[in-house]
């Protein structure tokens, strides 16, 4: 496989419920990750929900990292996707120190594709795709 990237799929427990429900700690944890990591961000989305939790976006020159906390379970999930340059394991380092987690479960994925695929190959799976679409079971 020719790798074209690295994603990284979180699951934390055990953090303290007042972190994990404060949006500008959010956004100030992911912007130095976001710097460890030797990323480029492009857009930063943070949102608060009522009555707790916060959901997070980067847009990444390199991809992205997303966020979303569960205060009430000392819980968050984030993804961390980098293609190119940078390092995700040096930015999920510095979100396990800023929101104080106890337990991980890091899952690493590669990403990238196999040479041994074609153009015509991956159009049969972009035209099942399209098929599964318009049955109406997709997502949206």
């Amino acid at each position: 496989m020719k790798q074209l990237g690295t994603h990284l799929v979180i699951d934390a427990w055990q953090s303290p419920a007042e972190l994990l429900n404060d949006p500008e700690r959010i956004r100030c944890s992911l912007i130095d990750a976001i710097s460890a990591g030797g990323a480029t961000l492009i857009d930063l989305c943070v949102h608060q929900f009522s009555p707790h939790g916060v959901t997070a976006t980067a847009t990444l020159a390199e991809s992205h990292i997303a966020i979303h906390t569960w205060p009430e379970l000392g819980y968050f999930a984030a993804d961390l996707f980098f293609c190119g340059h940078g390092n995700p394991h040096k930015a999920i380092e510095i979100l396990k120190t800023a929101l104080q987690v106890q337990q991980i479960k890091l899952t690493e994925i590669k990403r990238g594709f196999e040479p041994s695929l074609t153009v015509q190959n991956t159009t049969a799976t972009n035209q099942n795709t399209k098929s599964f679409a318009e049955t109406g079971l997709a997502r949206g």
